[in-house]
């Protein structure tokens, strides 16, 4: 159980934070969306981060995520799935998370486009890009996400949003600048080309760098340590 406040305490901190980070770049109050990560938190977080204005939560594995949406505050969180995505799972993941953040190869954008077509559901996607080109990360490389991203907006029974990156784990939260303006700029040039209203998401930042993708010009943060871990040795996301 979650006692003394602490989630109150940790939303009003990274809100905070959020709000100093839109500030410093001369961007709109509320510009970015709060996405909790959950992923190593027990259920019982739930109610108090809704308690706390929290309504947006993720997880990056199903077999974690399953036993979450027994809780019956599941129902009012808008659910993300922010990890890597394989096919076979796609029949859970569809009918519970309206987010899939992590789209990384077109295969997958099909297969998501043809499951999304048997359960007469509209998932929101955003394109995966591996901007820092770490060979140990899933996503698009930079050169290749337009022409995805043109593939991707042509399918059916799917709502192509945006992109998405993670930046390398580094001490210094201001050496992933280079990767978040490097998302950025990539945003603005598929923006450009593909002229979809919707196409308006960079979800970028995690508990160790997000101020720094909030002003590079985030839209989404994954926050997860910073919002529902007691102790700041958790997980870094």
């Amino acid at each position: 159980m979650y006692e003394n406040d602490i989630i109150a305490r940790n939303v009003v901190g990274v809100r905070a934070e959020i709000g100093a980070a839109l500030k410093k770049a001369g961007r709109e109050a509320d510009a970015v969306r709060l996405i909790a990560v959950t992923k190593t938190a027990t259920a019982d977080v739930l109610p108090e981060l809704l308690k706390n204005g929290v309504s947006d939560a993720a997880e990056n594995r199903w077999q974690v995520a399953r036993d979450k949406f027994e809780h019956p505050s599941a129902s009012a969180f808008d659910w993300h799935f922010i990890g890597p995505l394989q096919t076979n799972k796609l029949k859970y993941v569809l009918p519970r998370f309206s987010w899939i953040h992590a789209v990384d190869r077109l295969e997958l954008a099909q297969a998501i486009s043809d499951e999304a077509g048997r359960r007469n559901c509209l998932p929101q996607l955003l394109l995966q890009v591996n901007v820092a080109r770490e060979p140990q990360k899933h996503g698009f490389a930079p050169e290749e996400a337009l022409a995805a991203a043109k593939v991707v907006a042509q399918m059916p029974n799917l709502s192509l949003r945006g992109l998405m990156t993670m930046a390398p784990l580094v001490v210094d939260s201001e050496e992933t600048r280079p990767v978040f303006r490097g998302l950025y700029q990539l945003w603005q040039e598929v923006q450009r080309t593909l002229g979809i209203a919707s196409f308006d998401q960079l979800s970028m930042g995690m508990s160790n760098d997000f101020c720094v993708a909030v002003e590079e010009g985030a839209t989404m943060v994954r926050i997860g340590r910073s919002l529902v871990s007691p102790s700041p040795t958790d997980d870094k996301m």
